[in-house]
């Protein structure tokens, strides 16, 4: 049987809030499997493996426009801790999530296969 998707996890002392931003500022839409624990569903997905001296994993998050999307995310209170930057594989910028969480949104240059 196929693998049919990747589950991914984020550790925080400030479990309750990070759930509640991804929920309320992120809206991704989310299963509630009982006792706030909320499971998000994510639309879609892409992995990447980069060449590094030190073992590490990283997730972010991505959209069309980024622009629009973090005009967006400012209107709701998302702190962005860069300027957008411009990279061949795509344009990005990083923010701060609750419980210490930093991630980056990135709108990529390249078309999946997938899609």
């Amino acid at each position: 049987m196929p693998i049919t998707g990747m589950h991914g996890l984020f550790y925080t002392p400030h479990a309750d809030e990070l759930r509640a931003f991804i929920r309320d500022k992120l809206g991704f839409p989310y299963t509630d499997t009982g006792g706030g624990w909320l499971i998000f569903d994510i639309p879609s997905a892409d992995l990447g493996v980069h060449p590094s001296d030190a073992v590490s994993h990283e997730l972010s998050f991505y959209c069309s426009d980024i622009d629009v999307t973090v005009e967006d995310l400012r209107a709701k209170g998302v702190v962005f801790t860069t300027e957008i930057k411009d990279e061949e594989w795509g344009r990005h910028v990083a923010f701060e999530m609750p419980g210490g969480v930093s991630t980056l949104l990135y709108e990529p240059k390249y078309t999946k296969a997938a899609e």
